[in-house]
């Protein structure tokens, strides 16, 4: 694996790829920036992965930025674990069973209000 590949947390969700861009270029040269993203919503997650030029450069940028406050939140800056395998994704939603339908709970017919059945005189 590539050590130059930063894990960048708990960033303003207003962070745009040039604000890291800009910052993380302070230590060495910036290869790559990706934020993620939420897929329905398009917010941004608050985190990204900002790859550097070498993994000089990239522990440079740990000790520099680990904590350093961003917005008033301090960001956490450490060297990106590979991603771990996961087993594959069932497509479609599975069965849940039941019915789903109807209100349930009901003595049918409408419902009346003010009929004799122990209400206020």
């Amino acid at each position: 694996m590539d050590n130059s590949k930063l894990y960048v947390g708990n960033i303003p969700f207003t962070t745009t790829a040039q604000d890291l861009e800009g910052l993380f270029a302070q230590v060495g040269v910036v290869s790559v920036v990706e934020i993620v993203f939420d897929k329905i919503s398009g917010r941004s997650r608050g985190f990204a992965f900002v790859t550097m030029g070498s993994p000089e450069d990239a522990n440079k940028a740990v000790e520099k930025f680990h904590g350093h406050e961003m917005s008033g939140r301090a960001m956490t800056v450490s060297l990106a674990r590979p991603r771990e395998e996961r087993p594959p994704r069932s497509g479609g939603g599975g069965d849940r069973g039941g019915s789903g339908g109807g209100r349930g709970g009901g003595r049918g017919g409408p419902r009346r209000f003010g009929d004799d059945r122990g209400g206020r005189d």
